[in-house]
């Protein structure tokens, strides 16, 4: 491959991540005014991890899997048990860690989140297209999971 070769496909490799970069910014931004009053983004996204992944965590795996310090998480997460919308416990099995939950109001809230986003979420789906939103779920997981594994190299 020759300089002017490899200069194209760097350009076309960040073309592709700024790309992304952009659509979760505006995503985001459309996103945020979708919100309950009182809900940052950050609060979301962890209600909507415990949805997605797992039912309980400690703080540390929260900050790791969102890539925060604990500090950040540990502030998110006080913000989050003042609303009620989680739980923090001792761990019975360690007298040090904390284990995390949601609670039923989280995930009221959370769902009332994705009640207030559907309108703008289904008309992009008729602007875009079901199939097509199905084909590019496919390619982006790829994406999603190469990048997600990378950070652990």
């Amino acid at each position: 491959m020759n300089e002017r070769e490899r200069d194209q496909d760097i350009s076309l490799l960040f073309n592709y991540f700024n790309e992304i970069n952009i659509i979760a910014q505006l995503s985001g931004g459309i996103f945020k005014k979708k919100l309950p009053d009182g809900l940052s983004s950050a609060q979301f996204s962890v209600l909507n991890w415990f949805i997605r992944v797992d039912n309980e965590a400690t703080p540390g795996r929260l900050s790791t899997a969102f890539q925060v310090t604990k500090g950040a998480m540990t502030n998110t997460l006080k913000k989050l048990e003042e609303k009620q919308l989680i739980t923090v416990e001792p761990d019975e099995t360690s007298g040090r860690r904390k284990i995390v939950k949601i609670t039923g109001e989280g995930r009221r809230v959370r769902q009332e989140a994705l009640n207030n986003i559907y309108p703008v979420l289904e008309e992009f789906a008729d602007a875009i297209g079901v199939d097509e939103i199905k084909a590019q779920i496919r390619k982006i997981q790829k994406v999603r999971k190469y990048v997600d594994d990378y950070r652990y190299r």
